[in-house]
């Protein structure tokens, strides 16, 4: 099969900010993998991307002929058998959403697409359309991957002698992983350990549940099922269905629950989110598509918090906030529900975290990952600062 160029559909990606202001879609991780990943182990193709033209410079597209699919798409088993079907004539739909579609070496958008024959899937693909749906398919996805991850594969052993295993057929370990006095419980759902990561003593563990590479779960932590800790990142207190895409720590008591938390964000001691109104109705979440609150339908949901966001101990989030990129809240009382990227401050109030202090802390994090901020990031981080200025309206407020 040819490359695999992952395109972020224009309809879509707004609906996936703030993940999408610092990743195309087809980079957000849903279960073990990144959305790339799933494709890649299906198709056995490289996959690069179609993106916004901040990101590119970042998430290069390779040279070449390429399937075009549209970022947003869950495959599962049946989805390679779809693709081949596929001529380069044609172009395949699912109602009026572009799923998929054949793109020339020289092509740089998918307007060569009206002229295709149209096919519609027979069957509605799973698609990534809001916010919520991360956390919200994040068990079946983990399953998914598993399946995918672990095919052919023998599992470590675990041999520590105070570690309970529950369903251990179900539990797969890699190299380098160290496990003490934990239970793990695949009763309801796969467990998969990464490689090089460690579960700490009293840690209580329940599938679906995915310990990406090089992450650690804290001394005492209760960990729900249908949850992803991505890499690189430590994690403590409870946790109930949620998805840390990576690089991030929330290595404290506290709640985080039906959430969806970025990379390079750092939660303080005993933040609590809320996932349930006291009148049990439906959540309501900001869209950055319409300026406004949307009905997500759903009676948990936490909090969005996108990437380089940090939250002072005791930071107590209400149901249904969406924190933006590159933001610092802190202080008593819940602050508002929708805090735009690079704000500074809690319920008092907010000011700009000006983008050269931002960038000093944003060093000094990733520094401590033994990592640099690359000239790429520093640029994609700064067309953000500039992209959600209108959305600090105290800027503009005389």
């Amino acid at each position: 099969m040819d490359s695999i160029l992952l395109f972020d559909d224009p309809a879509i990606r707004g609906s996936l900010l703030p993940f999408t202001f610092t990743r195309p879609v087809g980079d957000i991780r849903v279960g073990i993998l990144k959305m790339a990943e799933k494709w890649e182990l299906i198709t056995r193709s490289t996959v690069s991307y179609l993106t916004q033209d901040y990101l590119q410079a970042k998430f290069p597209r390779k040279s070449g002929n390429a399937l075009a699919i549209n970022g947003a798409w869950l495959p599962d088993s049946q989805s390679l058998g779809i693709l081949k079907a596929l001529t380069p004539n044609q172009a395949l739909y699912s109602g009026k959403t572009l799923i998929a579609t054949y793109i020339g070496e020289t092509e740089k958008n998918l307007s060569g697409v009206k002229g295709k024959e149209v096919i519609q899937m027979e069957a509605t693909p799973s698609l990534l359309l809001k916010t919520w749906n991360i956390f919200q398919y994040n068990g079946a996805e983990i399953r998914k991957d598993f399946e995918l991850v672990t095919k052919g594969r023998k599992s470590v052993s675990i041999n520590d002698p105070h570690t309970k295993l529950y369903s251990s057929q179900n539990i797969f370990v890699e190299e380098g992983a160290v496990i003490r006095a934990a239970v793990l419980n695949a009763d309801g759902g796969p467990i998969y350990i990464g490689k090089n990561s460690e579960i700490q003593e009293g840690s209580l563990i329940r599938g679906p549940f995915a310990l990406c590479d090089s992450s650690t779960v804290n001394m005492g932590a209760k960990i729900k099922g249908d949850t992803t800790i991505g890499p690189h990142s430590k994690v403590g207190g409870e946790v109930s269905n949620s998805v840390i895409l990576g690089y991030s720590n929330k290595g404290h008591d506290g709640f985080l629950g039906n959430s969806v938390i970025g990379e390079w964000c750092n939660m303080g001691a005993d933040t609590n989110t809320s996932n349930l109104k006291n009148n049990y109705s439906p959540v309501k979440l900001w869209d950055y598509t319409v300026g406004n609150y949307s009905n997500t339908g759903l009676q948990f949901c936490g909090l969005m918090m996108g990437d380089h966001a940090k939250c002072g101990i005791n930071t107590m989030f209400n149901t249904g906030t969406v924190v933006g990129v590159g933001t610092n809240v802190f202080g008593p009382g819940f602050p508002r529900k929708f805090i735009p990227s690079f704000a500074w401050g809690g319920e008092e109030g907010f000011s700009t975290f000006l983008f050269p202090k931002f960038l000093e802390t944003a060093k000094a994090v990733v520094a401590r990952r033994g990592l640099e901020l690359g000239i790429e990031e520093q640029n994609i981080l700064r067309a953000i600062f500039e992209l959600s200025r209108n959305y600090r309206i105290w800027e503009t407020t005389p």
